[in-house]
């Protein structure tokens, strides 16, 4: 199975426990892109790249000319569509594909955002490559995501403990890694804001549907994981602990040479 068929598969089974789980339909990120497109973009094209369950969608719909939800998981799809038609939120449209090939015209989008996806996708400088392709000029994007440690230690265990749990997970990137991606896709961008979510360990697990071979793995490796790792996750007896994630915000850079 391809990288991208595992995405879909992965998610297509869990698009419900997704839009009902609380990390995700929750949270001041959420507040954050509703507040921003409440205070300047009444009239804006948005782009919701990797919507999962729709959240950020149903975030900013209110409040801009239309969103298209894009994601790899047809039910995932198909649950934005029946909640945003629940909640009468007729500025959303959906669209199939993977993040790397947008299937839009140049120039389409006044905005394109993600929350929670880019951990995911085969390759982001690809994607951010069509993102900047699919942006009007000086277009902006707002990205949230969960973020890889500086500290190699840390950052190792987090990798391997995200892989357990979901198959189809590639990297949790870090703050530096995002900018350097950004400057060479052309755009100018900076980390805007930090913060940490608690993950309970057994909704975490459950909402992926998790092997039993690999959440004993992942609780293996909690245990025997050195103290500064535990103690930086805040890694509890029952193996919840504490994800770190990051908002970015960058412009589009005009091509000088190409005008």
């Amino acid at each position: 199975m391809k990288h991208h068929e595992h995405v879909a598969d992965a998610f297509g089974t869990t698009a419900t426990a997704y839009l009902t789980s609380p990390v995700h339909a929750t949270g001041a990120d959420l507040e954050n892109l509703a507040a921003t497109f409440a205070a300047t973009c009444g009239n804006a094209q948005v782009l919701d790249m990797g919507c999962g369950a729709g959240h950020a969608s149903f975030a900013v719909a209110p409040h801009v000319h239309a969103v298209v939800a894009y994601d790899i998981a047809l039910p995932m799809l198909e649950t934005v569509a029946m909640a945003a038609q629940e909640r009468g939120l007729t500025a959303i449209r959906t669209q199939h594909g993977a993040a790397e090939s947008l299937p839009f015209a140049a120039a389409s989008f006044d905005w394109v955002i993600s929350r929670m996806s880019a951990h995911h996708w085969r390759s982001v400088p690809a994607a951010l490559a069509e993102v900047y392709r699919v942006l009007k000029p000086a277009g902006k994007l707002k990205f949230i995501d969960i973020a890889g440690i500086d500290d190699p230690l840390c950052d190792t265990h987090i990798q391997a403990i995200e892989l357990l749990r979901d198959g189809s997970h590639i990297r949790d990137y870090r703050a530096d890694e995002w900018l350097e991606m950004l400057d060479a896709a052309g755009f100018s961008g900076t980390v805007t804001q930090r913060w940490r979510i608690a993950i309970d360990f057994d909704t975490w697990v459950a909402r992926m549907r998790t092997p039993p071979e690999r959440i004993s793995a992942i609780r293996s490796l909690w245990a025997r994981a050195p103290d500064e790792v535990r103690h930086y996750f805040d890694v509890r007896s029952d193996g919840s602990f504490h994800l770190d994630v990051l908002m970015l915000d960058a412009t589009r850079r005009i091509n000088l040479q190409a005008t």
